[in-house]
């Protein structure tokens, strides 16, 4: 069984560098520049104190089918990362934010078989190429119900809590229903979720913008209860941000128009009014702007 990852960046290099550690023949499918590194150093992941170093094979162009490609990209990147896809897998699993990649996937991979996923309890970054840090103590990977028993048992063996719940629009949303508004909220802010959380303004915007998300969702197809979700970002710890925020900060092309917007774009698809959503990907939208200015 071999597994392609498409991006060893943060959530892509967790991944990888577990599935080798458990003896899965894994292919990083990178950039040249960073295939270079992980050729020539490998893939560290530092967690804590402890630090699993693995060297899988890495390449530009997947030339090889596999079983199973795990697709880690940032949003903004999947198009170009595509282009590296040459083998069509057998199955893809995305762990994009958003809703919208499904549709690029299966259009860019129609020989493949397209399972929705969600990652989430993760906070990982990149230190450098090559070189993951992570800093939450778990992994935990949903997947739609029409995944595969051999897929499900193959992505067990990284040691991540593998879930299979659901239709494909109710593991989507169950994360972009919380993500949309914090992501937005941390990026326009630059204050960690704890700080929202504890400031009487934020957490009343943050509350209103989540009963809005769960209202799409429901309206496409996928019941959630907003308290649920505020339990969820009640239980986050206290400096957790979004990936969105960090780059956004550090003036990298961020995720934003792909979670936040993609929830916006969806509440004006099936008719739900999110004004306090859109509050939120507004001025999310101009610090972005200024930031870069």
């Amino acid at each position: 069984m071999t597994v392609a990852v498409l991006g060893p960046g943060a959530v892509g290099g967790v991944l990888a560098v577990r599935l080798v550690a458990a003896g899965v023949r894994v292919f990083c499918v990178a950039r040249p520049d960073t295939a270079a590194v992980i050729r020539s150093e490998g893939l560290s992941l530092r967690h804590g104190s402890e630090v699993e170093s693995v060297r899988p094979e890495c390449v530009t162009e997947l030339r090889e089918s596999v079983e199973l490609l795990l697709v880690t990209v940032k949003a903004p990147a999947l198009d170009e990362a595509l282009d590296r896809i040459e083998a069509a897998p057998r199955t893809v699993i995305p762990q994009l934010n958003g809703i919208e990649h499904m549709e690029t996937l299966r259009r860019r991979l129609p020989e493949s078989r397209v399972v929705a996923g969600s990652i989430g309890w993760i906070e990982a970054w990149l230190e450098r190429p090559g070189v993951i840090v992570q800093n939450t103590p778990r992994v935990v990977t949903t997947l739609a119900s029409d995944a595969e028993p051999a897929t499900v048992e193959l992505l067990k063996r990284s040691g991540v809590d593998v879930r299979v719940n659901g239709s494909e629009a109710a593991v989507l949303w169950e994360k972009l229903a919380r993500q949309a508004p914090v992501a937005a909220a941390t990026a326009l802010t630059q204050r960690p979720i704890g700080d929202l959380r504890s400031d009487p303004e934020w957490r009343s915007r943050l509350e209103e913008a989540i009963r809005e998300t769960c209202a799409v969702a429901a309206a496409d197809g996928a019941e959630l209860e907003a308290e649920a979700q505020w339990e969820i970002i009640e239980s986050m710890p206290p400096q957790l941000t979004s990936s969105t925020a960090r780059d956004i900060a550090a003036g990298r092309p961020s995720e934003l128009d792909a979670i936040t917007g993609a929830a916006v774009r969806a509440a004006q698809r099936v008719g739900v009014e999110a004004p306090a959503l859109e509050d939120l990907l507004r001025g999310a939208e101009e610090a972005c702007r200024a930031l870069s200015r």
